[in-house]
C-alpha cells in the first residue's frame, strides 16, 4: 500500500512538471501608447478613464429614431449575424460532446443465432449485451479536449459580438452617408436655381449693359455644369440605398430617414486605456482565444506520447452455451481493462506535437497584431474626428463669407461687375457648402468609427 502511494504520488509530480493539466495564461502584453495622442491642447477625446465609447448601449451613441428602427431590423435579419449565431450554436454542441467524454459510453448490440448440424434439429441461440466503455482521462487528453473546445465557443461567440458591431457601425455609416447626400443634393439644387438666374439676368442685361454673347453663355455653362451634378448625387443615393437594404436583408427600397441637420452624436469621447481593447474588441478576444485553444491542442498532443487506459464492461442476457450458459437464459457480466502505448506510430504523434506548437505560434502572432491593429484604428478615428472638427469650424466661416461676396457681387451686376467674377463666387459658394458638409459627415463617420475601433456593440 505505502508503494502503491509513491507511485501516484510521483506519477501526479510527473504529469505537473510536464504541464498536461496547465491552464491557459494570458501571454505578458504592452498597451502603452497602444494609441496616438493628439497633440492639440484643446482635445478632449483621449481620457484616462475606464469608461470608453465601447461600454456606450448603441442607442445612446445613436440616438436618431430611424437609425435604431434600421440597426434593430439589421440585428434581427441580417445574414451574416444569423450565421454567426448559428456557429455559437454548433460550438455548445461540440462542447457538450468534450464534456460526455468524461462519462462512460453505453451500446446495446442483441445479437441471434440459428444453427443445425447434419439436419438435426436446429439450435437458437441469443444475447443480449449491454456494452460500457469509460476511457481513463490520466494523462489530461480529454480535459484538454474540452477547455480548447471552451475556448473555441468563446471565441465563436466573439465572433457573433463582431459581426453585431460591424452591422450597427455599417447601417449607421450608410445611414449617415444618405443624410449627407441628401444635403448635399439639395445645397446643389438651391445652387442650380440661382446659376440660372444669373443666366436669366445676364440674358436680360445683355443689350442694357453691354454684357457679350460669350460672358451668357459661360454663365449658361456654368448653370448646365451645376445641373449635371444632381442626377450624378441621386446616383449615388440609390446605390447607398441599395447597400443599405442590404444589410437589412431586403429588397432594394427607399430608406425612410430624417435630415442631416437633426444629427446630435457625442462630441466628447473616451477611449479608455489601452488594456480595455483585449475584452472589448471582440475581434482581439477572439484571436486570444484561438491561441487558447491551440496551448490546449498542444497539451493534448503532449499527452498523446502517454499510455491510453480505457475499461470495459459487458452485462448480457445470454442462452449461449458457448459461455457456459444452458437454457434458460441467464445473466452474464464481464469486465475488461486495457492499456495502449504508443511506441512507434511512424512520426505521426512528434509531428503532430510539433504542427501544434507551430499553430500556437501562428495564433499568438496573429493575436499581437490584431491589438497593434486595433490602437491603429483607434488612433486614426480619433484624428479624424479633431481634423474634420477643425476644418468644420473653418469652412463654415468660408462659407458665410462666400455666401455674403455673392450676394455682394450680384448686387455690382450692373455695376462694373464681370461675369467672371459672379461665376466664379457662385462656383466657389458651392464647393464651400458642400466641402463643410462632408466635413460634418467626416465627424460623423469618425464617432462611428472609433465606436467599432473600441468593440461597441451592446
Amino acid at each position: 500500500m505505502k508503494y502503491t502511494l509513491y507511485i501516484i504520488i510521483g506519477l501526479c509530480t510527473l504529469l505537473q512538471s510536464c504541464g498536461l493539466y496547465n491552464k491557459y495564461k494570458r501571454p505578458d502584453v504592452n498597451t502603452e501608447g497602444l494609441y496616438r495622442d493628439l497633440s492639440n491642447d484643446l482635445d478632449t477625446l483621449v481620457a484616462g478613464d475606464t469608461t470608453t465609447l465601447a461600454s456606450t448601449p448603441w442607442r445612446e451613441v445613436f440616438t436618431d429614431p430611424k437609425l435604431q428602427v434600421l440597426i434593430d431590423s439589421a440585428l434581427a435579419n441580417n445574414a451574416d449575424l444569423l450565421t454567426a449565431a448559428l456557429s455559437v450554436k454548433q460550438a455548445e454542441a461540440m462542447l457538450s460532446v468534450a464534456k460526455l467524454a468524461y462519462v462512460p459510453s453505453f451500446v446495446f448490440a442483441p445479437t441471434g443465432s440459428l444453427s443445425s448440424w447434419d439436419h438435426n434439429k436446429a439450435v437458437q441461440t441469443y444475447s443480449l449485451p449491454i456494452q460500457a466503455s469509460w476511457t481513463v482521462d490520466l494523462f489530461g487528453s480529454l480535459t484538454n479536449a474540452k477547455r480548447a473546445q471552451q475556448a473555441v465557443l468563446i471565441q465563436s461567440r466573439d465572433y457573433q459580438r463582431a459581426v453585431k458591431t460591424s452591422i450597427i457601425a455599417g447601417v449607421a455609416n450608410c445611414y449617415y452617408t444618405l443624410l449627407m447626400l441628401d444635403k448635399q443634393l439639395e445645397i446643389t439644387r438651391q445652387t442650380e436655381l440661382l446659376t440660372r438666374e444669373t443666366w436669366e439676368k445676364m440674358q436680360d442685361m445683355k443689350q442694357l449693359y453691354g454684357y457679350t454673347e460669350a460672358s451668357v453663355l459661360s454663365a449658361k455653362a456654368n448653370y448646365l455644369a451645376v445641373q449635371a451634378s444632381v442626377p450624378e448625387i441621386e446616383r449615388q443615393i440609390r446605390e447607398v440605398e441599395n447597400s443599405l437594404s442590404l444589410l437589412l436583408a431586403q429588397a432594394p427600397q427607399h430608406i425612410d430617414r430624417s435630415t442631416f441637420e437633426e444629427q446630435s452624436l457625442p462630441s466628447n469621447l473616451s477611449t479608455g486605456v489601452g488594456i480595455q481593447l483585449l475584452a472589448n474588441r471582440p475581434d482581439v478576444h477572439a484571436k486570444e482565444m484561438a491561441l487558447a485553444s491551440c496551448f490546449y491542442n498542444v497539451n493534448k498532443a503532449r499527452a498523446a506520447f502517454y499510455p491510453n487506459i480505457t475499461i470495459t464492461g459487458t452485462a448480457a442476457w445470454t442462452n449461449s452455451s458457448g459461455a457456459g450458459v444452458v437454457n434458460p437464459g441467464k445473466l452474464l457480466a464481464q469486465a475488461v481493462g486495457s492499456l495502449v502505448q504508443p511506441i512507434f506510430q511512424h512520426g505521426q504523434l512528434v509531428a503532430g506535437l510539433k504542427v501544434a506548437k507551430a499553430d500556437q505560434e501562428k495564433a499568438y502572432l496573429a493575436w499581437q497584431q490584431s491589438i497593434l491593429n486595433a490602437g491603429s484604428e483607434v488612433s486614426n478615428a480619433l484624428k479624424q474626428y479633431e481634423t474634420s472638427a477643425r476644418l468644420s469650424e473653418i469652412e463654415a466661416e468660408r462659407s458665410a463669407t462666400l455666401e455674403a461676396n455673392v450676394e455682394a457681387v450680384e448686387l455690382l451686376m450692373t455695376n462694373g461687375a464681370t461675369y467672371l467674377e459672379v461665376i466664379t463666387a457662385q462656383q466657389a459658394l458651392l464647393s464651400s457648402q458642400l466641402t463643410k458638409v462632408a466635413d460634418d459627415f467626416n465627424k460623423m463617420q469618425a464617432v462611428v468609427n472609433l465606436y467599432y475601433a473600441l468593440g461597441g456593440g451592446q
